[in-house]
């Protein structure tokens, strides 16, 4: 099982940069379809941006493509205990309404089909960081 921890959120201004990193660690003995989503209190879920297939693909909400970048240092599939990676989402020129608080995820898997999907895998049979608050100021 792996363990999720998210940091790098804070406080930004309109058009500022935040870079948001998890730590993942544990043992997995398969590929991870890894990923960020934010909620917003009284509101669902939104997924923001994954990357999978080993690293070799990545697909974003239209409302932060070109705008965010998930990037992953270290493999997912990790096969000592206690061996850790990272994944990453850098945000550019941020929006008033990117404030929510980020969660990383993950689930066992290769493909990415939809946001939906990947949201109900990760409730149903995945794993998810505390999360991390991002403010954004007009």
């Amino acid at each position: 099982q792996i363990h999720l921890v998210e940091s790098g959120g804070g406080s930004a201004e309109t058009g500022g940069s935040l870079r948001l990193s998890c730590t993942v660690s544990g043992y997995t003995a398969s590929e991870q379809v890894m990923g960020w989503f934010r909620q917003v209190p009284g509101k669902e879920r939104e997924g923001v941006a994954v990357i999978y297939d080993g690293g070799s693909a990545t697909d974003y909400a239209d409302s932060v493509k070109g705008r965010f970048t998930i990037s992953q240092a270290g493999r997912f599939t990790i096969s000592q205990a206690n061996a850790k990676s990272i994944l990453y989402l850098e945000m550019d020129n941020l929006k008033p309404e990117d404030s929510a608080m980020y969660y990383c995820a993950a689930h066992s898997g290769t493909r990415f089909a939809s946001f939906d999907l990947w949201l109900g895998l990760v409730r149903e049979f995945g794993a998810t960081g505390q999360g991390t608050q991002v403010t954004v100021s007009a």
